[in-house]
């Protein structure tokens, strides 16, 4: 069975929680006899096919870039060439010029959306995308959702909730490295085994500015890593409060992201708005058997942390809940140790990538099937 997966971003150019579902979903389907495909755009697309672990990668050239969408001249070509060999369509939303591609390439193929986010921010262009994108999703077959929260709470879902599914986002443990003993030492020589962590790209969502009022007046180390457009404006913010036990790391490599997740106390997942619809890097937390600390969102979040159970789950944009959370977590370390364990058996029954794997191969066989 052949699958083409379309997405405006991709590995290896681009970095973050789609990008890894697309590479877990590839990979899983190996196992269960779905070859995978990316088509992609990237601003500069030489070589135009790239190998990423066992699946190709096909990128054309990024044109242009409007309110975070991607459009390309020459995609369209590329997109009827692939889908031609594919049995299944496998679109990642939202991208609106995947909208348009689908209904200008005269493709009649069977059609899965994975549904990852509501277009939360662009208001004021979503009322002008809105007819397209209900057009969009009415012409799918099926539309993935990774939790029955968002499902519940998704004003746009609720409308196709007759061929949604719930699949959750999965991770395989295996393809994560494993740190050197010189890496795992260095970094605990540099923070100890008693820490606090926060993993991603700093974007508006991701509630950081929250986590920096909470972590004024505690003294917790609390080691942030990662890059993006908000970075300056946090790293100012901290020097401002005066949090020099905040330590901005940057951007890192896997080897040391892993070292990071196995030494910390527990993990920061401070997002705060809707656009944050699952949590990657939440999700690894609980596979590394750490206690989180996350907002009530309504998303996939909380189907990753529960109160109580695996973390603690607070109001979102209340730095107040989120300071007596960490200091729940840091006075009560067995406390914070029983709910690791708790976290890494939910991922083991929910959250792995051969889970997904199985449930997506079904649901494309069933597809294929009618």
């Amino acid at each position: 069975m052949r699958v083409l997966h379309f997405f405006k971003t991709y590995l290896p150019e681009s970095v973050g929680g789609i990008e890894q579902v697309i590479y877990q979903l590839c990979q899983s389907g190996v196992g269960q006899g779905v070859h995978s495909e990316v088509l992609t755009l990237s601003a500069n697309p030489e070589p135009r096919e790239v190998m990423v672990a066992d699946h190709k990668v096909h990128r054309a050239k990024l044109d242009l870039q409007i309110a975070s969408t991607g459009f390309s001249f020459s995609v369209l070509k590329r997109f009827r060439a692939l889908a031609a060999q594919a049995d299944i369509i496998n679109y990642h939303f939202p991208w609106p010029f995947m909208d348009l591609v689908h209904f200008t390439s005269g493709v009649n193929k069977p059609m899965v959306v994975t549904y990852h986010s509501d277009i939360v921010r662009q208001k004021h262009l979503l009322r002008l995308y809105s007819p397209l994108m209900h057009r969009f999703l009415r012409s799918a077959d099926r539309i993935v959702a990774a939790s029955p929260n968002y499902l519940a709470t998704s004003e746009v879902l609720k409308r196709y909730r007759n061929k949604t599914v719930v699949i959750p986002y999965g991770l395989d443990r295996n393809s994560y490295p494993a740190p050197s003993v010189e890496c795992s030492a260095s970094w605990e020589q540099r923070f100890g085994r008693r820490f606090f962590l926060f993993v991603g790209v700093m974007r508006y969502y991701k509630g950081l500015h929250i986590l920096l009022e909470a972590a004024t007046g505690t003294g917790y180390p609390i080691v942030i890593v990662g890059a993006g457009p908000l970075e300056q404006e946090l790293r100012e913010q901290a020097a401002n409060l005066g949090l020099s036990h905040v330590h901005f790391l940057g951007r890192l490599g896997e080897e040391d992201k892993v070292a990071l997740l196995q030494l910390c106390t527990a993990i920061l997942f401070p997002s705060h708005l809707r656009s944050e619809a699952f949590g990657i890097s939440l999700l690894e937390g609980a596979m590394y058997g750490k206690p989180m600390i996350s907002s009530e969102i309504g998303t996939g979040t909380s189907y990753i942390n529960i109160h109580g159970e695996t973390g603690l789950v607070v109001p979102p944009s209340n730095p107040a809940a989120f300071r007596e959370a960490m200091r729940t977590l840091w006075d009560n370390p067995e406390q914070a140790r029983a709910m690791g364990e708790k976290a890494s058996q939910r991922y083991q029954q929910l959250f792995t990538s051969e889970q997904m794997g199985r449930q997506m191969a079904h649901l494309y066989r069933e597809l294929l099937g009618r």
